[in-house]
């Protein structure tokens, strides 16, 4: 039986289409570490360790790899202190979990005696979404411990985040009170976002992990 090339050319699309859904992603997912003059070395060390910790966390690993989850990672402070100090990865497997989260562990700190500006780490942070395109959710993860010092109007920025189709989370660590938790409420999550209070950096891993199921977990129902 001759197969006609039509047919043949048919098939083929339609097994890379396939393949390209079998390959696309839930969610695109930011994770932005505040590294401002207020966090000291050992307050870096809890953010960095908690959160290498809760990607190690089994109901986590299984909603990123079923999910096939985009992670990256990025530090901020100042103005023009951003960088990504990992780069996107999908989690297709648990070893790509753990490698993640060894690689998480052991980052060096980017910025040192800097200012606070999350409305250009948002911006910088959208920026960055260019390369995930074909996941279903984008979605920042904004952690710090507090309120702006430096740059334009974080309101402005979250609203930008909102028009591109993105969300914005946030970790508030608090010291004392709720200040930083009100202003993240106020001007930093978007409207479909949401704020997770750690009281003070000790307090952080048990933050970030709940944190991150809450924004995977759907993936698994």
């Amino acid at each position: 039986m001759i197969v006609p090339r039509r047919m043949i050319a048919l098939f083929a699309a339609a097994l890379f289409v396939a393949g390209g859904t079998a390959r696309a992603c839930d969610t695109a997912l930011l994770l932005a570490v505040d590294v401002s003059n207020s966090v000291d070395e050992a307050e870096y060390r809890l953010q960095i360790d908690g959160m290498a910790d809760a990607l190690l966390d089994p109901e986590i690993v299984l909603a990123l790899t079923e999910g096939r989850v985009t992670l990256s990672v990025m530090q901020w402070s100042g103005v023009e202190r951003q960088v990504m100090s990992l780069p996107w990865r999908q989690m297709l497997t648990k070893a790509d979990v753990i490698r993640f989260s060894q690689d998480a562990r052991a980052l060096e700190r980017a910025f040192v005696l800097s200012d606070t500006a999350p409305a250009e780490a948002i911006r910088f942070a959208l920026r960055q979404f260019d390369e995930v395109e074909d996941c279903a959710r984008h979605i920042i993860d904004v952690s710090g411990d507090g309120t702006p010092n430096s740059g334009s109007d974080t309101r402005g920025a979250s609203q930008e985040a909102e028009r591109a189709g993105v969300t914005i989370n946030g970790i508030a660590i608090e010291s004392m009170g709720v200040a930083i938790s009100g202003f993240y409420r106020r001007a930093l999550v978007t409207r479909d976002g949401f704020v997770i209070t750690a009281r003070g950096h000790r307090d952080y891993p048990r933050a970030i992990r709940i944190k991150i199921l809450r924004e995977v977990s759907r993936v698994v129902g």
